[in-house]
């Protein structure tokens, strides 16, 4: 299975050379730490950065640059600092191209849930809505299962959803899947160590597994 930070090494492999990219909190902030070397891209935080680099070494933080969750981070030359007016401007007129993001359910239709737990307190949606409504490709990087053991990748969110029908990949601890257009979640990787056995059994939604499923390089 990967770590947290595996998931995010994985998914630095769908960045593409020249992409605009938003990375939402959790998970995907920490894929600014393994964007592929050669591969020019724009990291976008909807706080106000574009030029976002990777986190800093301990001891060189500066708490007066911070990320959309509030971690700091560096910035590569060039990078602009804006304020949240413009920055939801470049989301809604679907200026990024690929946005990552943290989940805690996902529907087999990639529906996404992703802001609010009913009965515990939020301190509001944050951008989220934005990003699913305007994003071109959405990738979503979570934990297969929850602390209980119960699946994430579900027939029917259960929680209040943030978008409908915009989830197009998701990268777990177990596997690499595309959600189909028609439902359903296509397996495509899985993670080092892992069967598709073990898959088939963290995943509540429909699961779809054609031929031989290769181990994720990482």
């Amino acid at each position: 299975m990967l770590d947290k930070n595996g998931i995010a090494k994985r998914i630095a492999k769908e960045v593409k050379n020249g992409m605009y990219v938003n990375l939402g909190i959790g998970i995907p902030t920490l894929v600014a730490n393994y964007i592929p070397d050669g591969i020019d891209v724009v990291l976008q935080s909807e706080n106000g950065i574009l030029g976002m680099g990777p986190f800093p070494f301990e001891g060189e933080e500066d708490a007066d640059l911070i990320n959309a969750g509030k971690q700091t981070v560096t910035l590569l030359n060039g990078a602009s600092i804006f304020d949240s007016a413009m920055s939801f401007g470049m989301i809604r007129a679907q200026k990024v191209n690929l946005t990552i993001l943290g989940a805690m359910e996902v529907s087999e239709y990639g529906d996404i849930a992703n802001w609010k737990i009913p009965g515990k307190m939020v301190k509001g949606m944050g951008g989220a809505m934005d990003l699913v409504a305007s994003a071109k490709n959405i990738i979503v990087a979570m934990q297969h299962v929850n602390k209980a053991g119960e699946s994430k990748l579900l027939p029917k969110c259960d929680l209040p959803l943030t978008g409908i029908r915009c989830v197009k990949k998701i990268v777990t601890e177990l596997a690499v899947l595309d959600v189909l257009p028609t439902g359903g979640f296509r397996l495509l990787e899985r993670a080092p160590g892992v069967s598709v056995e073990q898959i088939k059994n963290a995943t509540a939604g429909r699961l779809i597994v054609e031929g031989e499923i290769p181990e994720m390089v990482i």
